[in-house]
């Protein structure tokens, strides 16, 4: 499986040492930068991997800032990009079986890396559920299409 990861410079350092952690499980990662702690605006990293996302060029993605708001909000901008905002294994599982998410971001100011970590073991192993969340992700879907 191939995982797109991107991050601004609050969210470098976790982006580094996941990277490492997700290589470490077998999957490939591609990483859509930033390379350093040097100030970097979000979107770009944000619309890089979900756009690698939506086209199919990598399976899943996960970003990264300060508080993962701002690059939630940028990677939704993205048709075919479903990002979710996790802070709990819960919501990491749910975004998976109820909202067919993606692409996970994580705030590197509030989320530990093995938070992130085991966030991302539990969303990556889980299955969109389908049924009634089909309903509703062909909604979404719906909007999106205008």
């Amino acid at each position: 499986m191939v995982i797109g990861l991107g991050a601004d410079h609050r969210g470098y350092l976790m982006k580094k040492k996941l990277i490492e952690r997700i290589t470490a499980e077998g999957h490939e990662v591609k990483d859509f930068g930033t390379d350093s702690e040097e100030s970097v605006d979000y979107p770009d990293f944000a619309e890089a991997v979900a756009r690698e996302v939506s086209k199919g060029k990598v399976d899943y993605g996960i970003l990264i800032c300060k508080n993962g708001i701002g690059m939630s909000i940028a990677a939704n901008k993205v048709k075919g990009a479903y990002a979710a905002l996790v802070f709990d294994m819960e919501m990491a599982e749910d975004a998976r079986i109820h909202n067919n998410a993606n692409i996970l971001t994580f705030s590197a100011e509030r989320t530990t890396l093995d938070e992130a970590s085991k966030m991302f073991d539990i969303w990556i192993n889980s299955k969109f559920e389908g049924g009634r969340h089909e309903r509703r992700f062909r909604k979404i879907k719906a909007i999106e299409n205008g």
